[in-house]
Parts: structure tokens; C-alpha cells; sequence
């Protein structure tokens, strides 16, 4: 029986404290469905709006999905880990390997509302390649499905004297994928910098990748470089953020 001591914290965070130590403890386990409000309001003696904001917490914390008409369930997606140096080695892609093959392993992925297109470049993107607003680059938008949970919608932008005419202007663009194909064109990435935070989601990015109430995205914009330092792609990336677990390893 889940239960809550005294403390100073509100009534909600102590229920989905109890909660939380009851999925991590096994008493509920992946797909379960836990206590509902009226349950909460019950064992507690707490409003409906307390039993309410404390399924909140968890849903927020992305422990929890809300089933429409059904309940509230102990996720059961696995996070993914996401390798955020290892996936980009030279080593991966020039070995025609996709760099998701290091995050994935053997899970199901699908890419997914693929579109491929020239455009004139917006000015954040212009800044990001060091060119002029509305000179020509080719964008290639995808999502990115894994086990059948939308997890990544990701957008990149490469400049057009680059790629015109490449397998990247293609929906497919071929084992190893851009890198390798940047590789070929004599543009090799040797470096990449990516910047990463948190925020709420708009929402087309929630209709995107199905999240639920209250769940924040990361957002990872990555640059990829030559050796001469030019910028060869920006790839702005939208995660929901209770599908991942960001991974960096590298030596002090």
C-alpha cells in the first residue's frame, strides 16, 4: 500500500513521491495502470485537483502516460541513450554505418514524413553556415520512430554550391548518410559543436512526436565543420525529452 509521511512538502509532491517510489520499487511495473484521482482522493483524503497536479508530476517527469478515457500508465518505452560522441566518430558513418546504429542497437526505427527541398535561407541558418540570408541551401526534414514511439524530428540545412545535384538532395541519401556523402564531395566533417537546451514545445513539435501534457523537448542544434573550418550542415534536432538520456564520454 503506497503511503506518505508528515513533511513540509505540498500534498501532491508527496503523492507523487510515493508513487514514484512505487514504480522504481517494481509494485508498479511498465504498462500498469496506477491508483486513478477518485483512488487518490480516497486513500489520501485529499481535493481532486491534489490527486491531479500529483499524476501531473509524474506525467512531467515522463514516468507516466495519460490514456484518454483509460487512465493514467507506468510508461513502458525504454529511454533511449543517446551517445552523443561516439555517434559522430568518422569511424561510424565512413563505414556506411548510420550514426542512429549507435543510439538505436537492435531496436525498431522507422524515418518517417521524409521532405527534401531548396530554399532560401532564414537568417538563423544563414548565421549557423556563415552565409548570406537567402542564399540557397537544401533542407531535409525527417522524424524519427523508434518501436513505434516518436522520438526525433530533425531539420537539416546544407548549402546549396555543396550538395546541388548529390544523393543529399535524395530522400535517401545513401549507407553512412550525409556525412558520407559530404565526405565524397571532398567536404569531410572533422568537427561538430552542438547546443543544447530545454523548453516547452510548440504545438506542431507536440502533434510531431505525440507528447503528452506538460512534457519539454530538447532542443540540440549541431554545426558540423571541415578542416578548413567551413560549416558544411546545421542540423536543429527536437527530442522529447522522457525518451532520452544524454550520454558524453570523453577523457579529462
Amino acid at each position: 500500500m503506497i503511503g506518505f509521511v508528515s513533511s513540509q512538502q505540498p500534498k501532491y509532491q508527496r503523492i507523487a513521491d510515493a508513487l514514484r517510489t512505487a514504480i522504481q520499487s517494481g509494485e508498479y511495473g511498465p504498462g500498469d495502470r496506477l491508483p486513478g484521482e477518485n483512488d487518490l482522493m480516497a486513500t489520501y483524503e485529499v481535493a481532486r485537483m491534489t490527486a491531479r497536479q500529483a499524476l501531473g508530476v509524474l506525467q512531467n517527469e515522463g514516468l507516466t502516460e495519460a490514456r484518454k478515457g483509460a487512465g493514467v500508465f507506468v510508461r513502458a518505452f525504454r529511454p533511449l541513450r543517446r551517445r552523443g560522441i561516439q555517434r559522430l566518430a568518422q569511424e561510424q558513418w565512413g563505414s556506411g554505418r548510420s550514426v542512429w546504429s549507435v543510439d538505436s542497437e537492435d531496436r525498431e526505427l522507422v524515418v518517417d514524413q521524409i521532405v527534401v527541398h531548396e530554399e532560401g535561407a532564414n537568417d538563423r541558418v544563414a548565421l549557423a553556415l556563415d552565409i548570406v540570408p537567402g542564399d540557397q541551401v537544401w533542407s531535409r526534414s525527417r522524424r524519427f520512430v523508434l518501436d513505434g514511439k516518436p522520438v526525433l524530428f530533425a531539420t537539416s540545412h546544407l548549402p546549396s554550391d555543396i550538395v546541388a545535384g548529390s544523393p543529399i538532395t535524395q530522400t535517401d541519401t545513401g549507407p553512412g548518410g550525409t556525412y558520407a556523402r559530404l565526405a565524397e564531395l571532398g567536404h569531410v566533417p572533422v568537427h561538430f559543436r552542438e547546443e543544447v537546451r530545454s523548453r516547452m514545445p510548440s504545438a506542431d513539435e507536440a502533434d510531431l512526436l505525440t507528447l503528452g501534457t506538460g512534457t519539454p523537448v530538447i532542443e540540440i542544434v549541431r554545426t558540423a565543420f571541415t578542416e578548413g573550418g567551413r560549416a558544411v550542415e546545421v542540423n536543429e534536432m527536437i527530442l522529447d525529452s522522457a525518451s532520452y538520456v544524454l550520454e558524453y564520454d570523453f577523457d579529462a
